[in-house]
């Protein structure tokens, strides 16, 4: 199954307050295994850069200036993520973001349905803890020790990691035996292996024969005081 983690850099909290996408950073999984296909922009905001947002991720207007204009690139990254599914932490502010660019660039807006917010899944499996990216990397031992500041293509990096850990983990697409084989034990990502299918053995008999027990009655009259017999006459 193939997915896109991505995530995004902005000037401020909403686009419907006139804030614009600045970085996105985007990369390829195919049965939760990084292939290493990526997807990287920053974009020309056509807007000035409050201190607040440039304190977050350190993009300035000067950096900013000579970069293209996201219509500029939509066309490749909607190249890039194909029809799969995207996925996300937070996802709805990094949706809404996306699909304000997209449809201002003149594109049809990426559908709800493809969303997968590695946030929801996290508050379900950990409810009480701490959610933020930085948190479920400590969580899982996710080496964040170069994300001085956000940064899109990091950050969908680190996402990645922490999605692998947060379905299941590495297992997931371990193939335990070639799926040619008879025993069809291969593992696929959507279930555990089966165990290998062996030949069916006809039952063997468990009760003695006539023969073995005439043997052991003459085994038994051979032995000299038998504590069982002891416990029998004080019985």
């Amino acid at each position: 199954m193939r997915e896109i983690v991505f995530d995004t850099e902005t000037t401020g909290l909403s686009p419907a307050d006139g804030h614009r996408l600045v970085e996105i950073g985007a990369l390829e999984m195919v049965n939760r295994v990084e292939t290493g296909r990526s997807f990287h922009i920053y974009c020309n905001p056509e807007r000035e850069m409050p201190s607040e947002a440039f304190e977050v991720h350190g993009l300035s207007d000067a950096f900013l200036a000579n970069k293209p204009l996201f219509s500029e690139e939509a066309r490749n990254f909607i190249d890039f993520i194909e029809d799969s599914p995207l996925v996300a932490h937070n996802a709805q502010f990094d949706f809404g973001f996306l699909n304000a660019e997209l449809e201002r660039a003149g594109h049809a807006a990426v559908a709800m349905d493809r969303m997968i917010d590695t946030l929801a899944i996290a508050r379900t499996k950990h409810p009480g803890a701490k959610h933020s990216l930085d948190a479920l990397c400590a969580r899982y031992g996710v080496d964040r020790s170069q994300r001085v500041l956000h940064g899109a293509l990091l950050d969908a990096q680190l996402l990645a990691q922490v999605y692998v850990e947060l379905t299941g983990g590495r297992q997931i697409g371990l193939v335990l035996a070639d799926e040619s084989t008879d025993s069809g034990s291969a593992t696929t990502p959507s279930g555990p292996a089966r165990a290998p299918r062996r030949p069916v053995r006809e039952p063997r008999p468990h009760s003695a024969s006539p023969e073995e027990k005439a043997r052991h009655a003459a085994f038994v009259a051979r032995l000299t005081d038998p504590l069982w017999a002891e416990r029998r006459a004080k019985g």
